[in-house]
C-alpha cells in the first residue's frame, strides 16, 4: 500500500523548452503505487553534460526538466519499493541517473536497460507523471529507479558530489582494475578528474599525477594536491609525458584516465604515459565523429596497452562514493564551490563553463 505524499498538490520545476531556454512551470504531484516513490529535492548537482544540453550541443526531446544528479528526502513510498530499495519516508537519498524496467538482462547485469531505458533529466515532461528531473521541488521515482540512502550528517550540497565521485571510482578504479600500489595519471582537473584523484587515493594508489591548464585551472590543481595528487602538471608550461616519466624512473604509469572533453591530444599523451602493458581509460567525450589524428595503432599493439571506454557509473562505484562521503564529508566539501536557486538555474549552468568563475562543483537548490 502506498504511503501518501506530504508536499501538497503541485511542484515547481525548471523546464528546458529549447536551446538556452529555461522556463519555470508548475506540475501536479502524482499519487504513487506500491513500486514507486516521491523525493523532495534538496540539491541537484550539475556537470558538463548540463551545459551541453542547455546550449543544444546535446539534443533533448523538449520539454524536459533537466537534472541527473539529485539529492533529496523520500516523502512518499510504496511498500514494495521500500522493501526493495531499503529506504523509508524521511531518508535522504542520492539517485543513479539511469533507470529502466529492473527485470531485463541489461538491468540484471548492471548495464543499460534493453526494454524501457531512460535517464533522469532527459525524459520529456509529456511522459507522465512529468517530474523526471532534478531541477524540481519534487522528483518521481519509477520502479526501475535506484536510490542510495546517505547519512543525514552529510550536507545535501556535499552529498551532490556523489555522481562525480561515483565516476571517479568507476573510471579510475573499477574500469582499469586498479590494484593497491598502482601508479595513476589523471588527465584533466575538472569534477571527474578531481574525483578520479580522490578515488585512486582511496583505493591505495602509490603515485598520482594530474594535469590542467594553469591559466584557468590553477585553483583546481592546488585542490588536486590537497586531495591526494603527488604531482600536478600545468600542461601550458610543462611537457606532461616528460614530467610523468621523470617521476616514474622512465617507466610510465599503470593507469591513465583521460577526463578531458573535446581535445584529442590528451589521448595520444595517455598512450605515451602508460607503461608497457598498462591501461588507458577514455572518459572525456570528444564529440561525435571527432577522431584522433595520428592514433598509433601499431604502438598500442606492440606495447600491449589496454584501452577501456567508460560512460556511466556502476552500482558498486556509487556505493563506494556514498561510503566515502559519509566518512569524510568535510574533506570532500571543498570540491563544492557554488549553489543557486531554481530561478537562477541558467546562471548556474553558465557559471560552470565560465573560466573566470572558478567553479568546480555547483548545485541547484529548490529550497533556496
Amino acid at each position: 500500500m502506498a504511503r501518501e505524499h506530504v508536499l501538497g498538490g503541485t511542484a515547481e520545476a525548471v523546464v528546458q523548452t529549447g536551446p538556452g531556454v529555461f522556463t519555470r512551470m508548475v506540475f501536479d504531484v502524482p499519487h504513487i503505487g506500491d513500486d514507486e516513490a516521491l523525493v523532495a529535492v534538496e540539491a541537484c548537482g550539475i556537470c558538463g553534460t548540463d551545459a551541453e544540453t542547455f546550449t543544444g550541443g546535446i539534443p533533448l526531446q523538449y520539454p524536459v526538466i533537466p537534472g541527473h544528479e539529485p539529492v533529496g528526502r523520500i516523502t512518499a513510498i510504496g511498500d514494495r519499493a521500500a522493501a526493495r530499495w531499503r529506504v523509508q519516508v524521511g531518508d535522504r537519498v542520492v539517485l543513479q541517473s539511469d533507470i529502466g524496467c529492473g527485470r531485463c538482462v541489461g538491468c540484471l547485469r548492471g548495464d543499460l536497460c534493453v526494454v524501457d531505458p531512460g535517464t533522469l533529466g532527459f525524459i520529456p515532461t509529456t511522459r507522465a507523471p512529468s517530474l523526471w528531473g532534478g531541477y524540481s521541488e519534487v522528483l518521481y521515482l519509477p520502479p526501475g529507479a535506484m536510490p542510495h540512502r546517505i547519512a543525514d550528517h552529510v550536507p545535501a550540497r556535499t552529498a551532490a558530489l556523489y555522481n562525480a565521485l561515483g565516476a571517479g571510482f568507476a573510471w579510475a578504479v573499477e574500469a582499469p582494475g586498479l590494484r593497491y600500489g598502482d601508479s595513476v595519471a589523471v588527465l584533466g582537473s575538472g569534477q571527474r578528474g578531481l574525483a578520479s584523484v580522490v578515488a585512486a587515493r582511496a583505493a591505495g594508489a602509490s603515485f598520482i599525477a594530474v594535469t590542467g591548464l594553469g591559466s584557468r585551472d590553477a585553483h583546481k590543481l592546488a585542490l588536486a594536491a590537497d586531495l591526494g595528487a603527488d604531482l600536478v602538471i600545468d600542461v601550458e608550461q610543462d611537457d606532461v609525458v616528460e614530467r610523468v616519466r621523470g617521476a616514474t624512473d622512465g617507466e610510465g604509469v599503470d593507469v591513465v584516465v583521460d577526463t578531458t572533453p573535446h581535445a584529442t591530444t590528451p589521448v595520444l599523451d595517455a598512450l605515451r604515459l602508460a607503461r608497457q602493458g598498462g591501461t588507458v581509460v577514455l572518459g572525456g567525450l570528444k564529440g561525435r565523429g571527432n577522431g584522433v589524428p595520428g592514433f598509433p595503432v601499431d604502438d598500442v599493439a606492440m606495447r600491449r596497452l589496454r584501452i577501456v571506454g567508460v560512460r556511466a557509473v556502476d552500482y558498486r562505484s556509487f556505493r563506494n562514493a556514498v561510503r566515502l562521503l559519509e566518512r569524510a564529508p568535510t574533506f570532500l566539501e571543498r570540491m563544492h564551490t557554488h549553489h543557486f536557486s531554481l530561478d537562477a538555474a541558467a546562471e548556474a549552468v553558465r557559471t560552470l563553463t565560465d573560466p573566470s568563475a572558478g567553479a568546480i562543483a555547483i548545485t541547484i537548490e529548490p529550497g533556496n
